[in-house]
């Protein structure tokens, strides 16, 4: 029960890395407010309540201010307080800066960047009056790394590991720790753009077995352990830091 007594946000919890992190957390006792622009998220919120868990699922597009301004009063209101912010949500649309059209550009940082700073915006206020906790930014080995043709992708994911840092210099002598994640190839929806852009799913696993050196995808889950960790107060001396989980990817 590393998080009993605690209250944390998960951002795009409908699916993927979000929905294992949500279930995880409340697996270790915490009160959880799943988030997403897709109406599913709420099924993952029963499952946690079914399951004996407590959750509950706000939808909001946290890209907008008064959205997330929103889901905070919402969250402090059902349960009282907030100690941990976990950013997860994200978009990926490949091209190059030739091809990529201007809006999916903007788009791109709305949702992976901009949300980030909305979060923290009107989350860390209420993290302060809750003595201090931890907000998880969902990075990317593409925080570290580029690859071609993610080019809005990989500068938004810069981008995320860079406010990281500036946040946890901001706000650490408020006992508030900022961290960012920083997987490889998981297996999420995330990716589905790629498989297009590569030939298809079967050609994709492919080329992951030959550039992951662990030779396979990550599953949701075990980046939702990381997050465990940096939520919990086992991580108590870490803030600015890239928790890098990606295969080895960056190793190389």
């Amino acid at each position: 029960m590393r998080l009993q007594q605690k209250t944390a946000l998960v951002t795009g919890a409908a699916q993927g890395i979000g929905a294992s992190t949500a279930r995880r957390f409340a697996q270790e006792g915490a009160q959880v407010v799943l988030t997403d622009v897709l109406e599913s998220g709420a099924a993952v919120a029963q499952e946690i309540r079914d399951a004996g868990g407590h959750a509950e699922f706000y939808r909001a597009d946290i890209s907008k201010s008064a959205e997330v301004q929103a889901l905070i009063h919402f969250t402090v209101e059902r349960y009282g307080a907030l100690h941990v912010i976990c950013n997860v949500a994200g978009i990926n649309i490949p091209g190059s800066v030739l091809d990529l059209d201007e809006a999916i550009w903007d788009r791109t940082f709305e949702v992976n960047v901009k949300s980030m700073f909305l979060t923290a915006k009107y989350g860390i206020p209420e993290i302060k009056k809750a003595g201090g906790g931890s907000i998880i930014n969902t990075g990317s080995a593409n925080s570290l790394v580029a690859e071609p043709l993610l080019s809005a992708y990989v500068a938004s994911k810069g981008g995320i590991l860079m406010l990281t840092k500036q946040m946890a210099l901001d706000f650490a002598k408020d006992n508030i720790r900022v961290n960012c994640v920083c997987p490889g190839w998981v297996d999420t929806t995330i990716n589905d753009a790629h498989h297009d852009l590569f030939g298809g799913r079967a050609v994709l696993e492919q080329m992951i077995e030959e550039v992951q050196p662990i030779g396979r995808v990550i599953r949701p889950e075990e980046i939702a352990d990381v997050n465990l960790f940096l939520a919990s107060d086992e991580s108590s001396s870490m803030t600015g830091s890239a928790i890098v989980c990606d295969g080895g990817i960056t190793a190389k």
